[in-house]
């Protein structure tokens, strides 16, 4: 890669890692609740809780994403975490968003008030423990976790400027790119990936590849994506 197009990723980066650009989008959800953790009207737990499910339903139109993720949270009581705990949760067989059900946030709620009659946070959780003991999905070595690891984005990056920062013994230059299709497409095009399959492998290709470019923060890389998603629109 040339140093223009590298010098247009750093421009990309450092304009698009600004909460402007996501108070529309799911991660607005966790960042909500991270605002009353000074004042102690909300706790880490209700935090985890909203970043889980946000991640989970974070797939499609953004404006379809928030939509769904409102309609949850005001079920929950805006209380996420005592939601959780109490064992009372919506559980019909009909959609929450897209084929993403009612019932399936119910599962989830169960496992995580499992988990957390257990321990305090779930920073702790591997990738796997994540996908298996929190989604109910089964083990994937060769997953890409995009869900997880843009959980984990959220939640660990540290700048101030969009994520929250909040888990405070992960490293950020352990995390990797949350890879979805737009993203394999924007890495494509740019020629940091010629892989096809959207996969461990290839996630950990392209965050590579940012970690040279932003050393200590490769998920920074991915707000350079999604300003080359905002200048080269389809």
């Amino acid at each position: 890669m040339d140093t223009s197009t590298e010098g247009m990723l750093r421009s990309w980066a450092e304009t698009y890692n600004d909460m402007q650009y996501f108070r529309e989008d799911p991660l607005s959800f966790p960042a909500y609740y991270a605002g009353g953790l000074s004042s102690g009207q909300y706790t880490l737990k209700d935090v985890e809780v909203a970043a889980v499910f946000a991640a989970h339903l974070a797939w499609g139109r953004r404006a379809m994403i928030v939509r769904d993720c409102t309609r949850l949270f005001d079920e929950m009581g805006r209380r996420p975490y005592d939601y959780v705990m109490k064992g009372e949760w919506k559980d019909d067989p009909v959609s929450l968003h897209r084929t993403v059900k009612w019932s399936e946030a119910a599962g989830i709620c169960a496992r995580l008030k499992s988990l957390y009659e257990g321990m305090d946070s779930l920073e702790s959780l591997s990738q796997d423990d994540f996908r298996v003991k929190v989604y109910g999905a089964k083990s994937d070595p060769s997953a890409p976790n995009k869900k997880i690891n843009l959980l984990r984005r959220w939640m660990v990056r540290r700048d101030g400027k969009v994520d929250l920062g909040i888990w405070r013994n992960t490293d950020p230059k352990d995390l990797i790119i949350p890879l979805d299709t737009h993203v394999h497409a924007q890495a494509t095009a740019l020629g940091i990936t010629g892989r096809k399959a959207k996969d461990l492998r290839t996630a950990l290709e392209i965050t590579s590849f940012f970690e040279d470019l932003f050393p200590g923060d490769p998920c920074l890389g991915d707000y350079a994506l999604f300003g080359y998603g905002v200048t080269h629109p389809k």
